[in-house]
């Protein structure tokens, strides 16, 4: 018996959080550290995950730790007896720089004796707002501003963000030095680059001063960032030498993907993409759209599996994120070609939140189109001004899971029955 499509999309894009649980996946990998007797072990944890990631190495390495933990506004986890900052994302606010400077004074006294273990995940890049010198919060919130609208993939976002931060690109082992650090870091971005994950406090930069310069000139939103980022950006590269630190993936996108398709299998034909979907939210939707033109017509209940993390070109002023538009979009296909068709989609995030919305995305069918006209709803004007949230809570098909504690980018899931 084929089970019913949404709920069957429900389960799967579950199975996919489960897999990337930060509790259990710290405690796959996380071993006890070496430091001198009288040393300090100092945790830090930072990112969306952070509070779950740091119960999981407290249920090891116990309470003798000094800890802080950093997340966003809408985690609403807590650990008695340690010091919370619950910060702006993705937008960074007063609580994350106030977080950052506490970090600094942590980590400033440390000595040799000590070990630092930085628990890291998604998020913790615009958490962590550690301005360079010269540069204030404000000019950091443009940035992320401009950034969010310019297209950029997250890679590239956090290669010029690791430019103008104290903390990012290796900036917590400069600090933490002369500690030893070990990182466990639960990945949010696709393929894994450590450098990238939360514009990679433990890993060397993905770039420098100049290629973050030209990026931003290349997508045109270099001339209206604040005059100090500009300033900063033009200075010379500056290559400094690294302390060595032990980082271990915990987690990842393509781990929750596999996760997704084994849930899948026993009522489907799975077939799990190894190109994740990447890049302009358009293309990718076409990708999904071209995917299916390509399966039909079948002949058993089938499957098809992704993952990635697409970007949104923001034309309007509406609300929405880069899961909901995708998911927009390939109903605006079902609509227009597959009107007959029972072809569901689901695109969504695995923290639960699709941009700045409380939907994690949507799960969409060849009859949403439709929905969102009876409900006297223009959806070619919504799409046209990123406001895919309004369209898609009038069609009834938005995916809401809360936060979900986790963060390893995006699953897509496209599902056709003869």
């Amino acid at each position: 018996m084929i089970p019913n499509p949404t709920n069957a999309l429900r389960s799967a894009f579950q199975a996919a959080i489960d897999q990337a649980n930060p509790e259990t996946a710290v405690a796959r990998y996380i071993t006890t550290p070496s430091k001198s007797a009288e040393g300090r072990l100092i945790v830090i944890a930072a990112g969306k995950a952070a509070p779950a990631m740091l119960r999981g190495t407290m249920a090891y390495l116990g309470h003798d730790i000094e800890a802080l933990c950093v997340t966003h506004k809408e985690n609403q986890d807590f650990i008695e007896n340690i010091p919370f900052f619950k910060s702006g994302h993705p937008i960074p606010d007063e609580v994350g720089l106030e977080a950052t400077q506490k970090i600094a004074e942590i980590l400033t006294t440390t000595t040799v004796k000590d070990h630092v273990i930085a628990l890291i995940s998604g998020g913790a890049s615009a958490l962590l707002p550690a301005p360079a010198n010269g540069i204030t919060l404000a000019d950091k919130q443009a940035l992320n501003s401009a950034l969010l609208a310019s297209g950029l993939d997250i890679v590239e976002m956090n290669m010029i963000r690791q430019q103008v931060s104290t903390l990012k690109g290796g900036g917590l082992l400069s600090q933490a030095a002369p500690a030893p650090v070990s990182a466990y870091i639960l990945s949010d971005v696709v393929g894994d680059d450590l450098r990238a994950i939360a514009s990679g406090p433990t890993v060397a930069p993905l770039g420098t001063k100049t290629s973050a310069r030209k990026r931003l000139q290349q997508v045109g939103a270099w001339e209206a960032l604040p005059a100090s980022i500009r300033a900063h950006l033009q200075g010379p590269d500056v290559n400094n030498r690294l302390p060595n630190a032990t980082n271990i993936l915990v987690g990842s996108n393509r781990q929750s993907v596999e996760a997704a398709a084994s849930l899948l299998r026993s009522a489907f034909n799975v077939v799990q993409m190894d190109e994740p979907l990447i890049g302009d939210v358009r293309i990718a939707a076409q990708t999904v759209i071209t995917t299916l033109n390509n399966f039909a017509p079948i002949n058993a209940p089938t499957a098809i599996v992704w993952g990635g993390e697409t970007t949104v070109q923001l034309r309007g002023n509406g609300r929405g994120g880069r899961n909901q538009e995708m998911a927009l979009l390939v109903a605006q296909h079902l609509n227009a070609h597959h009107p007959s068709q029972a072809v569901n989609f689901l695109s969504g995030g695995t923290d639960g939140r699709d941009g700045p919305t409380d939907a994690a995305g949507a799960i969409v069918d060849a009859d949403t189109w439709q929905r969102i006209t009876v409900a006297g709803l223009d959806p070619v004007a919504l799409l046209e001004n990123n406001d895919s949230y309004a369209a898609l809570q009038a069609s009834g098909d938005l995916l809401i899971t809360g936060a979900t504690g986790t963060n390893v980018a995006d699953i897509q899931i496209l599902m056709i029955r003869p």
